[in-house]
């Protein structure tokens, strides 16, 4: 099976504002098995410059045995990320991006999947915003469909379509 790790050149991917495969290559420590040739090289040499580049932004700090990321520094990245590509598809769409903070609920249309270093999201669309959050497969056949649902730590369980209920009362 072949598997996308990016959809940029590993040579872009070093000073990325996303949380991308380099940093999850950081974290495991599996790059010991990296040839270092062709490829190979192109892939130490990223994974060189990563480790710096983070050092710099000050979101992680260097050791001799390798990297330690600082407390939410994957979070970090993974918000600086979905900004700019809200800002990005905000002025193509006409509406402001809004970062959907876990627990918090999330209503609108499906428009689209959005591909991005992190991985894919979707983008839900209201009336005067939308957001970007994360992309499940079940998420294929609905687009274009209303949907709900509440942001959590591993993920958010949709409800498609409007509801006809009435007010709830606990």
């Amino acid at each position: 099976m072949l598997s996308v790790l990016s959809r940029s050149p590993v040579a872009d991917l070093a000073a990325k504002e996303a949380h991308t495969w380099l940093d999850r290559e950081l974290t495991e420590g599996g790059h010991g098995a990296v040839r270092d040739v062709g490829y190979g090289r192109e892939v130490r040499t990223a994974l060189t410059a990563r480790r710096q580049w983070l050092i710099e932004q000050q979101l992680a700090d260097g050791e001799r045995s390798g990297i330690r990321y600082r407390d939410g520094a994957l979070e970090t990245l993974r918000q600086r990320e979905l900004r700019e590509a809200g800002k990005r598809i905000g002025t193509d769409l006409g509406k402001r991006f809004e970062l959907v903070q876990m627990g918090e609920r999330i209503e609108g249309k499906i428009k689209c999947r959005v591909d991005l270093e992190s991985g894919s999201h979707a983008l839900v669309e209201r009336s005067r915003d939308f957001t970007l959050v994360p992309w499940r497969d079940v998420l294929d056949r609905n687009i274009g469909k209303a949907a709900s649902g509440i942001m959590r730590a591993d993920g958010i369980n949709w409800q498609f379509g409007r509801g006809r209920n009435g007010p709830v009362i606990s």
